[in-house]
């Protein structure tokens, strides 16, 4: 996704931003799983990988999903520490949703500028 785009890099970021948090979502309802190990996307790796000529979501997302090395061990090799997940689910969610409202209002100024206001 080239950064001369009409969105520029931010359409990418909510992209990742969107794929993390089905990530980060996959390890909530995996926190009771034994043997589960939680993982996590690196963002700034994932935004680098779309933005490379010929960069693709899938590919950017798989180059950029590590493991979460948990500071807790469980007994039943979970690796998922909840309130970990849940304060990076947070995180990424109010990154989202200011992503998200930054390309509204380009919107609305393109709009607003297409009917001459």
């Amino acid at each position: 996704m080239p950064n001369d785009s009409l969105f520029g890099v931010h359409g990418a970021a909510l992209a990742v931003r969107s794929q993390r948090m089905g990530v980060l979502a996959s390890n909530i309802a995996n926190a009771s799983t034994p043997g589960y190990k939680a993982k996590d996307v690196d963002f700034q790796t994932a935004l680098a990988a779309i933005e490379t000529p010929g960069g693709s979501s899938d590919a950017a997302m798989d180059a950029a999903t590590l493991y979460r090395v948990p500071l807790q061990p469980s007994q039943d090799g979970n690796t998922v520490e909840l309130a970990t997940e849940q304060t990076a689910f947070a995180e990424n969610a109010v990154a989202y949703q200011t992503t998200l409202s930054f390309l509204n209002g380009r919107i609305s100024t393109i709009t607003r500028a297409l009917r001459g206001e």
